[in-house]
């Protein structure tokens, strides 16, 4: 997902259109936050402590609180905190970790790099996660954990697969890069199987300003392991029990998270705001007719790190385009599934073998969600989506196409005494 920040930052202006609605606006963001982050920066200059150090033993500290668990572990990136979780969970060439396909590369691309065979599990179609029943099927004598990914913000199913995980005695390995926060039944991700891994990439929920991420875990043992494998497998300096490689977090990076995890929960809250308000003009506009709109499943926190609508009938790609020449940034996750990438076609996978994630790859789209965008700014996405199925297509269930019936131009104004329809 390295190019979704410069594929989508801002949105070209095309003529007759005044007003675009970017994907993601890293910038407002940051903006409020300059003068704090600055002098959390400087204090690292003064310091002369670059790599880990003060600040990342700070920031694993506060989110090890965040995050409900003992541990926290930071490291450089996301894709590097799912390599080391597996490694630190001893998985060796020839193991076999059951994941779904319908991931960003790096879930697979971190099993394959230590010589294990990934195995591809098909997902629940109402939340894009793992399909606990579809996994007791795919397990063998070589298999030795699972890998669900909590995907978009929201939690998987995991009493099912830690029953399952009990019963075989396999490791389970959370890819929790795109829900920091989010929780099932009160306990939050990362705490629900042996490790977590998190990203600070800097579209997440909690980004960096650059690569970043950590892992998680309740076991004091295995929070060492992952400290020795971070630093080449050492113990103290220039001594190596095992072999690890070099993923340290810098201290830059961890003075820029150190100033924005207090406003982790507002900018949450914001998200959450958002979704509600886009279910309401959907509802509003009768469009609940033409697209599904993105779950919640009981018993789930979501933290919204997308809001993926479904687009069937072979009419994403269209919507997409028509959104793109209006000036709408939006984004699809994942066009290709794991499966069906060139790199794993010695794994023999045939097409329709996963048809659940299949239909996924065609059929979703990502809207923007990002705290800071407006009220205005979602009625535009609306009622641009609204014009698409006005000209396009017929509505199933006998409701009208037009915009949401309170939409206004005072939406979304800054003035202090417009109410905000979100809250």
């Amino acid at each position: 997902m390295a190019n979704v920040v410069r594929r989508n930052e801002s949105v070209t202006k095309s003529k007759g259109e005044s007003e675009a609605v970017p994907f993601f606006d890293l910038a407002r963001q940051s903006r409020p936050l300059r003068e704090k982050i600055v002098r959390s920066l400087a204090r690292v200059c003064d310091s002369g402590q670059f790599v880990l150090g003060p600040e990342c033993v700070r920031l694993e500290e506060t989110l090890a609180e965040y995050c409900q668990v003992k541990h926290a572990v930071v490291c450089a990136s996301g894709s590097d905190a799912l390599l080391l979780a597996l490694m630190g969970c001893g998985i060796e060439p020839g193991d076999e970790v059951l994941l779904p396909s319908y991931t960003f590369f790096a879930t697979a691309g971190a099993v394959w790099r230590l010589g294990a065979r990934p195995v591809f599990v098909d997902i629940d179609p109402r939340t894009y996660c793992i399909d606990p029943g579809a996994i007791a099927s795919r397990i063998t004598s070589r298999t030795r954990a699972l890998l669900p990914v909590h995907l978009y913000g929201q939690c998987a199913d995991m009493q099912p697969l830690t029953d399952i995980a009990r019963q075989h005695k396999l490791k389970i390995i959370e890819d929790a890069a795109q829900a920091i926060g989010s929780e099932l039944n009160g306990c939050r991700a990362g705490a629900l199987g042996d490790v977590g891994c998190f990203s600070f990439y800097p579209t997440k929920n909690l980004g960096s300003f650059g690569d970043g991420g950590f892992m998680t875990t309740n076991d004091e043992e295995l929070s060492q392991r992952l400290k020795m494998l971070r630093v080449h497998g050492e113990t103290k300096q220039y001594h190596h029990q095992i072999i690890g490689f070099n993923s340290r977090l810098d201290a830059f990076q961890a003075a820029v998270l150190n100033a924005k995890l207090p406003h982790l929960e507002h900018w949450i809250t914001r998200r959450q705001a958002n979704a509600r308000f886009y279910d309401r003009l959907f509802h509003e506009g009768g469009l609940h007719e033409h697209i599904d709109l993105p779950q919640v499943a009981d018993g789930r926190r979501h933290v919204w790190n997308q809001y993926v609508i479904r687009v069937p009938d072979g009419q994403r790609d269209a919507l997409r385009e028509h959104l793109a020449q209006r000036n709408i940034g939006t984004q699809i996750y994942y066009p290709v599934p794991m499966h069906e990438q060139p790199c794993f076609k010695s794994l023999g996978y045939e097409l329709g073998r996963l048809p659940r994630t299949e239909a996924a790859a065609r059929e979703t789209l990502a809207l923007p969600i990002f705290p800071e965008l407006t009220a205005h700014e979602q009625q535009l996405v609306v009622t641009r989506i609204a014009a698409f199925f006005k000209n396009n297509s017929r509505p199933t269930g006998g409701h009208a196409i037009g915009p949401p019936k309170f939409l206004s131009a005072k939406t979304g104004s800054s003035n202090s005494e417009v109410r905000d329809p979100r809250r």
